[in-house]
């Protein structure tokens, strides 16, 4: 099982600093937030409660049993300001209380965050406390939850930690027996997911584990698209089409209208719903001195699973339940794959770029980065200072080869968007061409990076 170091350090800081504090902790269902607090609490005086789905006399009802269970006391009222009493540390050592899913106990019962404002302010609890108030329904947070969390007198807490997912070092390092290559290869199809990463195993090949995981119907993800989307979401029929139509390539708002014959009305209301929950996103193509001839208005697959899902096996599901997974791959997946994996080749050059900015091995201290989409030209990666110089990216993955062509198309599209670069980083997972490497030879701002220095 994946347990994030970095997610627990964060806690632990928390953990460490004076005084009472309350957190709000957010991740979306397939982060595995629950083995990192359980590996969290360990060695701790601790109280974990996970909220489910129930009435408000239900739900204090379990929560007030756990607290007899685990604490041998007698309680009369069953009322938070009871339990948060009754929980003790039992000595000076700092208690830690984690309520999961906090959102089924909030959303029905007043009461409970008015007691969580007295245990803050020592009136229920005299000893020191980290709460941890955690959810997994992000959309609820965005549009009712920091609502109801501001408080009669400000914003009741202290910190928001968001969990996300990892990153592609982390990726490489736990699939220790795959190449660089291969470890894009399972970006590209299940992200860096925790609970994806769990079912993927680095003994089978890239192949072997999408006929295993995804293409067979005793596969652990087999059911997990029309799980992710279908949990909250209604009128799937729609959201399934807008999510086929982006993965096939239509991105701007009228592309998507011409395709699905929805209203662009319609189409912007769902992509919201889709954005909220971290399905889709709206490109944010990088403000240059070209702006007319950008392209604006775009939208893309955010979540990788579904993207990979939506592009290769939602079209095509009667093969899905009559075919072999070997002979679907090999039918619908294995000739598209690379051109598809291109996309998350930049994210992964993209990565390495923000890395050794953070260490201080570019020639400025980029504060934004992003794409530029052209009408007559792409550049994969822009990163820009404060006083806007940048450094420019392009990444090659499907080609065969990185060719000077290639190099003269990002300089047309820097003219397009009227950039100039104090380094340009040329990404490729199949080699330079020979001219491309004299050129490169000559010029100290141009950097030739191979996928192995990745």
């Amino acid at each position: 099982m994946i347990v994030r170091s970095a997610g627990i350090k964060i806690l632990e800081d928390e953990y460490k600093k004076d005084g009472n504090r309350l957190v709000l902790y957010c991740a979306d269902g397939n982060s595995e937030k629950e083995l990192l607090f359980q590996h969290f609490i360990q060695e701790k005086k601790a109280f974990y409660y996970r909220a489910r789905p129930a009435s408000e006399r239900l739900q204090r009802r379990m929560m007030g049993n756990q607290i007899v269970e685990q604490y041998g006391v007698a309680l009369s009222q069953y009322t938070f300001e009871e339990y948060f009493n009754r929980i003790q540390s039992g000595d000076a050592t700092k208690l830690v209380i984690i309520i999961d899913e906090f959102q089924h106990i909030v959303k029905k019962d007043a009461t409970f965050l008015e007691s969580i404002d007295k245990l803050i302010a020592k009136r229920l609890y005299p000893g020191p406390v980290l709460v941890i108030l955690a959810t997994s329904a992000i959309k609820w947070l965005q549009e009712e939850g920091r609502q109801l969390l501001a408080g009669p007198s400000g914003n009741r807490v202290d910190r928001e930690i968001a969990l996300h997912d990892l990153s592609f070092l982390e990726l490489v390092h736990i699939l220790g027996d795959y190449s660089i290559r291969d470890c894009v290869k399972a970006y590209g199809v299940v992200g860096a997911t925790p609970f994806y990463l769990d079912r993927w195993s680095e003994k089978r090949d890239i192949k072997s584990n999408i006929c295993n995981l995804v293409l067979s119907p005793r596969g652990a993800l087999f059911h997990e698209a029309e799980r992710l989307v279908g949990k909250e979401l209604r009128e799937l029929s729609v959201y399934n089409t807008i999510l086929a139509s982006l993965a096939a390539g239509n991105r701007k708002l009228n592309d998507l209208y011409h395709d699905t014959g929805f209203s662009r009305a319609k189409i912007s209301v769902y992509i919201k719903n889709l954005i909220a929950y971290g399905f889709v996103e709206k490109i944010k193509v990088f403000e240059t001195g070209g702006w007319e001839n950008a392209q604006k208005g775009l939208y893309q697959i955010r979540h990788t699973f579904l993207h990979f899902w939506y592009r290769f096996v939602y079209p095509h599901l009667s093969q899905l339940y009559q075919w072999q997974p070997e002979d679907f791959y090999e039918h619908f997946i294995e000739q598209e794959f690379d051109e598809y994996l291109n996309h998350y080749f930049i994210k992964v050059c993209n990565e390495y770029l923000r890395l050794m900015n953070r260490h201080g091995k570019l020639s400025i201290q980029a504060v934004k980065s992003g794409v530029w989409i052209g009408k007559r030209g792409t550049i994969d990666i822009i990163q820009q200072d404060s006083i806007r110089r940048n450094i420019v990216a392009a990444c090659n993955w499907s080609r065969p080869i990185f060719t000077e062509e290639m190099w003269m198309d990002l300089r047309s599209a820097m003219e397009q968007a009227r950039i100039k670069a104090e380094q340009y980083f040329l990404f490729s997972a199949h080699g330079f061409h020979e001219k491309l490497a004299q050129i490169a030879e000559q010029d100290e701002r141009i950097h030739l990076v191979d996928i192995m220095e990745l």
